[in-house]
């Protein structure tokens, strides 16, 4: 019997097959199958993969595969019988498939690790954006009440606070209600709510609001701006009277009639002797 390579490379001339030619179908190198032409199995490597080439090689030629693997294994008692050769060749894919699984252990090891660290990256991002976010109290700027505008006096005259109207006076509804004081001595208002004139009296009654000061005897008595029916009665014996709308005050001097001091809008200053 020809020897084990010769056979191989009998059976691929007589289909008329380059070595590239099996290589390309078999998915087996040339250098691999020249060297199992050549019996150099040495330069093949392991005896697994020896085996697995001639199983592979010999299939493709149509060669009886067991012999050429018991060939290969020489005088060895385990290759003599069928069962031998199956448990052999068991064990040679065994040891090729351990061997594929070994080379690719780290790299699903990498994968594996990859895999975690995306789903715990996932679950990371999914939880933090189904959670509310928190909400911002907004202080609401306390808004400070600004004072409304003041009645500002007539040219000429200085701006004092003002002096409540006396029970007797009405005061229109327009007009705001000023801080009471008591009234100086000088200032004598009437009981029964109108100021009857007399003697050593001078009566101020406004016809108009109007702003207005009124001194006795050096004392202010009287400062502001007051409403239309405003009364005042005042005694003593230098009564001067400062007004900054002289149309709208009418005075009586010892129970006679002034009359208006002025014109509308007129700052008109007066002194009496009572």
């Amino acid at each position: 019997m020809a020897a084990l390579g010769e056979r191989f490379r009998t059976a691929r001339e007589a289909r008329g097959l380059t070595l590239p030619e099996v290589s390309e179908q078999t998915r087996i190198r040339s250098v691999y199958l020249a060297a199992i032409e050549e019996e150099q199995w040495d330069r093949i490597g392991a005896a697994v993969y020896v085996r697995g080439f001639i199983r592979t090689y010999g299939a493709f030629l149509k060669l009886d595969v067991d012999q050429a693997l018991r060939e290969y294994a020489g005088s060895d008692a385990v290759w003599a019988s069928p069962e031998g050769s199956q448990e052999r060749e068991a064990e040679a894919n065994a040891t090729v498939a351990d061997t594929g699984k070994r080379s690719l252990a780290p790299w699903l090891w990498a994968a594996g690790v990859v895999a975690v660290l995306l789903v715990a990256y996932l679950t990371y991002s999914l939880t933090n954006s189904a959670q509310p976010g928190t909400p911002i109290a907004l202080a609401s700027p306390s808004a400070s009440p600004s004072p409304g505008p003041g009645a500002s006096p007539s040219p000429g005259a200085s701006p004092s606070p003002s002096v409540s109207p006396s029970p007797g006076a009405s005061p229109s509804p327009s007009a705001s209600p000023s801080p009471s004081v008591s009234p100086s001595p000088g200032v004598s208002p009437s009981p029964g709510g109108s100021v009857l004139p007399g003697q050593g009296t001078l009566v101020v009654t406004l016809a108009g609001t109007s702003w207005m000061r009124v001194t006795v005897d050096g004392n202010v008595s009287m400062v502001g701006t007051f409403p239309a029916g405003t009364q005042r009665a005042f005694r003593g014996k230098h009564v001067t009277v400062r007004v900054g709308n002289a149309a709208a005050v009418t005075l009586n001097v010892d129970g006679k009639n002034v009359g208006p001091l002025g014109g509308a809008g007129v700052v008109v200053e007066r002194t009496f002797t009572l």
